[in-house]
């Protein structure tokens, strides 16, 4: 964000910013309630689920952390790490589509990919 922005932009910077952030949140909390339903001695597919579940609601919560951080942040780590968050969410939202009973995760996941694409978009 440059300093040069104008009020719509900040405006919208902010409103992005707080919606990757509660996306984030919800999509940690989603992760991880199936993947406490997951048992962690199983076949080899339902493990993968569940290490991908454990993995996005890590970076999903960190990633809000940032977000909700107050001063002023480097904004290529923050684009990279969002950037990260996003591609988790979008990988373990796919592991999840496939595990039978896991659909709203796996929809919490994918809106949550779709606000971080959103906020990086307004980062530029």
């Amino acid at each position: 964000m440059t300093p040069q922005a104008s009020p719509q932009q900040l405006y919208r910077f902010l409103e992005d910013r707080f919606s990757c952030a509660q996306a984030c949140t919800e999509c940690a909390r989603a992760c991880s309630v199936r993947v406490s339903l997951v048992d962690p001695g199983g076949p080899d597919y339902q493990e993968r689920v569940r290490r991908l579940g454990i993995m996005c609601a890590e970076v999903c919560d960190a990633t809000c952390r940032l977000l909700c951080e107050e001063g002023r942040q480097d904004e290529e780590g923050l684009r990279g790490r969002v950037d990260w968050c996003r591609r988790v969410c979008l990988e373990c939202a796919g592991a999840f589509e496939a595990h039978p009973g896991a659909e709203s995760a796996a929809a919490a996941c994918r809106v949550c990919a779709d606000a971080c694409a959103d906020f990086l978009d307004t980062l530029g």
